[in-house]
């Protein structure tokens, strides 16, 4: 009985006792780093809800309003992370004034003014949404305002000849562009502009391309109505270009 004692006592070494110290430290550790990353993820949902009720509320006052129906890009703003992994702030989604119409220039909480100059309308994948219009085309005001809606980047006004680009995050849900790279050719994308004008395009192309690549932002459109839709892909390391034209 003694000696079965003494093997137990032996059996339990100060080595032992450190490695489960060690054990049990790297066991709350996970389950505390494990609680963060749940909570930092639910605190991003949370804001980019937030996100799509001030989209869906200016997308609504554009249509409450509307009346009866009757070349090259300069900056390298393709460089916006259009999927944003990262917390979206509160106060980025929060513009001053979301309760104004399409005519009125509205603010974002960092200062920057926009307008509402179309909403787009895609079927298939059931996504409506305002189009803003920002004032200084710089990068920053760009990220402002993707916080809160598909944003113009490029080129021509809704519906008219030349090439309308848009951007639009991509949080590989079923907010914003997130569905846009599974369209296909053939899609209808309808835009409808200041003057409450809708036009169907057809979509004809889609590919990809690296962030630093505008070409898709060309104006030579042989005198069509086109419209670009730019996301990023999933993985974030380039971008999905969608190419309409008026039918």
């Amino acid at each position: 009985m003694n000696q079965i004692l003494i093997t137990e006592k032996l059996y339990i070494t100060p080595e032992l006792k450190r490695k489960k110290k060690i054990y049990r430290f790297n066991f709350f550790l996970s389950i505390f780093l494990v609680c963060v990353l749940v909570s930092l993820y639910i605190y991003a949902e949370y804001d980019r809800n937030k996100s799509e009720e001030v989209s869906q509320g200016i997308m609504s006052d554009f249509n409450n309003e509307i009346p009866e129906d009757t070349t090259i890009a300069k900056n390298n703003v393709l460089i916006v992370v259009l999927d944003d992994q990262e917390n979206i702030e509160e106060s980025s989604a929060n513009p001053s004034s979301i309760s104004g119409n399409k005519k009125t220039v509205q603010t974002t909480s960092e200062g920057y003014k926009y307008t509402t100059i179309a909403t787009i309308n895609i079927p298939k994948i059931n996504l409506q949404y305002p189009v803003l219009d920002g004032k200084t085309d710089s990068e920053a005001e760009t990220e402002a305002l993707l916080k809160i809606s598909p944003t113009k980047f490029w080129g021509a006004n809704p519906n008219e000849v030349g090439n309308f680009c848009i951007v639009g995050h991509n949080y590989r849900n079923s907010k914003f562009f997130s569905k846009v790279p599974t369209l296909v050719n053939g899609d209808i994308i309808e835009i409808t502009d200041l003057e409450g004008k809708t036009l169907r395009y057809s979509i004809y192309n889609k590919y990809e391309v690296i962030p630093e690549d505008l070409s898709c932002t060309s104006q030579l459109t042989n005198g069509k109505k086109e419209i670009t839709l730019i996301t990023c892909t999933n993985d974030s390391k380039m971008r999905v270009i969608v190419k309409a034209r008026a039918v």
